[in-house]
């Protein structure tokens, strides 16, 4: 049986090239970071017009931390601007509804106060739902959805053995991850020429159709996202079947 699927429902992009674009046009690495993030509402816009529902950027993995201590400074700054920008107003106001994927405990207290306020202030609107990956990693996301189900079931005096083989089922496990709310991305596109995902969303993208891009992620635009949704129209998914 095979499955037509012409749009996804759910698209998934890594953001890769926002260095390399600033070098290469002989700017600041702050710039490249900034350009990257005002790339996301146009994109937004763009994919909410063809129908597609949910949309999610990885813009801070697990693994940024062992940048230099200056860079992470700069991207703790981009974020700051970013969720005080006045394209944040204008999505607000445009209906978007905001999601958050990763642990935000690690990050100074005043982006974590803007982005409860963006979450708390957009979780009623439903044209469109975007999310952003703040500290996500993959491997992370799967130890902790078991470690919280492991200390559920000790708490319940039923800790794991031999015999009892179903604390951890699939249904208990997705309800303990940080996409419960989510479908799995049908499409996930990574930009700035690495083929790899990097242990962005590896449970739920199992069945995900991947495109892999050399565009750098400041210059990945609206035109761009449509042939990248044309190449993802011709296929074909099979589901395994």
């Amino acid at each position: 049986l095979i499955f037509h699927m012409k749009l996804p429902t759910h698209i998934a992009f890594i953001m890769d090239g926002n260095r390399r674009w600033a070098v290469s046009h002989k700017l600041e690495m702050l710039f490249g970071h900034d350009k990257g993030a005002h790339q996301i509402e146009p994109l937004v816009e763009y994919a909410s017009k063809q129908g597609v529902k949910f949309v999610t950027f990885w813009a801070f993995s697990t693994e940024n931390w062992q940048r230099s201590e200056q860079e992470v400074s700069v991207l703790m700054e981009v974020f700051r601007r970013m969720f005080r920008d006045p394209m944040v107003e204008r999505m607000k106001k445009n209906d978007v509804k905001f999601g958050v994927i990763g642990d935000i405990s690690k990050f100074p207290e005043d982006i974590q106060r803007d982005l409860k306020t963006l979450l708390d202030e957009t979780k009623g609107n439903k044209k469109i739902t975007v999310t952003i990956a703040l500290n996500y990693g993959g491997r992370d996301e799967i130890l902790r959805a078991l470690n919280v189900i492991l200390s559920k079931a000790k708490d319940l005096d039923s800790s794991p053995s031999v015999q009892n083989d179903n604390i951890v089922t699939e249904q208990r496990f997705l309800n303990n991850l940080y996409t419960k709310d989510l479908p799995d991305p049908d499409f996930l596109i990574r930009t700035g020429g690495e083929k790899r995902l990097s242990g962005f969303l590896p449970w739920q993208t199992v069945y995900t159709e991947l495109y892999f891009t050399d565009t750098l992620w400041p210059d990945f635009d609206e035109t761009q996202l449509q042939i990248a949704l044309d190449d993802f129209a011709s296929r074909e998914r099979r589901f395994g079947k």
